[in-house]
């Protein structure tokens, strides 16, 4: 396994997910709507090997393998192999945004329904691929609400505001990984017309709903899948497999709504047209159609830390500092003597201070670094411009000392 500065590499298909609520019923799941297997590996600030769900992806690169999955609309997460740097793009969408899990043609959103509800296009440079989902608007100057694996590992994002068509870069405020929430700000936005919340928290099963989002990742008019609540404060785990680590996410609005690869991040309206959850979520494989949403006060809770500044353990703040070094991953049998270097980003730090594949990273800033996690860990802390004092051991065993910038990561 292959990591970039040190997080785990996550291509190809992260397998089926597992669900768990309250009853103990227990389902096969899969997240829909993000963008394709990148996690925080491109990304040395946050250590995370999370990478699961779906969206719209397109690339340049050949996959190595694919999986389809049991729905109508193939799973989008298919069509990443291995690149020099841990990844491939691949044209891994081919389903029809007007197509529904079940063969039926989904609805188009309302004029109502349009209204605070963007699209969201994210460039994966490192991944050579572009993905999409979807997220609403929550302040007039342009704040943004969508999932955070809905522009993980992006490098630049692009948001269309659907009620106008409007286009603006979109800068990323924050992100939580764990919770899978992420806040962006566009650039040089105002007026804009926000999305209507309802976050009284009185959601009951039985209650008529509509996920609306890019399904398809095509952008234009979105796609609205009615359905009702099945379940309240549902909780789901996916499995972990390959490179990707299993992930938890409790507190979920369970409906059969049929919530579709590149929904991810768009409201989920209850009968007024009011947002009372973000779909992040949906069910694969079955009779039973099951999507996910985060409630809506969940998620501004979350929304209102990050807006605040408040990093953590899971929060990251603006964009993380980047190395540009791919790692080979540590030996279990504990013997890692340093973070070994498998491959360098052309034109990144590391590359323009004249590390290579095969050299051995042993230190930052005079602390010792024995394998890649410690290496991951002692970046953690610096922001993108700040310099650090890497020390590495070439492949004769020659060691070197250079001052390194960190440049701007990826998204975490």
């Amino acid at each position: 396994m292959n990591t970039i500065d040190g997080a785990p590499a996550t291509p190809d298909d992260p397998g089926a997910a597992t669900t768990a609520g309250g009853d103990g019923h227990r389902a096969s799941t899969r997240r829909r709507g993000r963008m394709v297997a990148l996690s925080s590996a491109l990304a040395i600030a946050l250590v995370t090997g999370s990478a699961f769900g779906v969206a719209a992806v397109t690339g340049s690169g050949s996959p190595a393998a694919a999986h389809t999955a049991t729905h109508v609309v193939p799973d989008v997460r298919t069509a990443l192999g291995r690149s020099p740097y841990g990844y491939g793009g691949g044209s891994g969408f081919g389903g029809s945004a007007s197509a529904s899990s079940g063969g039926t043609a989904l609805a188009s959103a309302t004029a109502a329904q349009e209204v605070g509800v963007v699209d969201i296009t994210s460039q994966l440079t490192y991944a050579q691929a572009e993905s999409a989902g979807t997220g609403i608007v929550l302040s007039s100057d342009g704040e943004i609400l969508t999932n955070n694996h809905v522009v993980e590992g992006a490098t630049s994002i692009s948001v269309t505001v659907i009620a106008t068509g409007a286009v603006y870069t979109a800068a990323v405020v924050g992100t939580d990984a764990t919770d899978d929430v992420a806040v962006l700000q566009l650039s040089g936005a105002s007026g804009l017309a926000t999305a209507a919340l309802d976050t009284s928290g009185d959601t009951v099963v039985g209650e008529s709903v509509t996920g609306v989002g890019n399904a398809g990742g095509t952008g234009g008019t979105p796609s609205a899948s009615p359905g009702t609540v099945t379940a309240l404060d549902q909780t789901i785990t996916t499995q972990a497999e390959q490179t990707a680590a299993s992930e938890t996410l409790s507190g979920l609005i369970e409906t059969d709504a049929d919530i579709q690869a590149g929904d991810s991040g768009g409201p989920l309206f209850d009968s007024s047209d009011r947002v009372i959850g973000i779909d992040t979520a949906a069910q694969e494989g079955g009779s039973t159609v099951a999507g996910y949403a985060i409630p809506i006060e969940d998620a501004l809770a979350i929304a209102a830390g990050i807006e605040a500044g408040q990093a953590s353990s899971t929060v990251t703040i603006g964009y993380p500092a980047f190395l540009g070094v791919e790692v080979a991953s540590d030996l279990a049998d504990g013997t890692a003597t340093g973070a070994a270097i498998s491959g360098v980003v052309d034109g990144g730090p590391a590359a323009e201070a004249g590390l290579v594949a095969g050299d051995t990273i042993t230190a930052i800033d005079g602390a010792a670094v024995s394998s890649a996690q410690e290496l991951t860990t002692a970046l953690a802390s610096h922001r993108p411009g700040q310099t650090v004092a890497v020390t590495w051991a070439d492949q004769d065993g020659a060691s070197h000392t250079a001052d390194v910038t960190l440049a701007q990561g990826p998204v975490a």
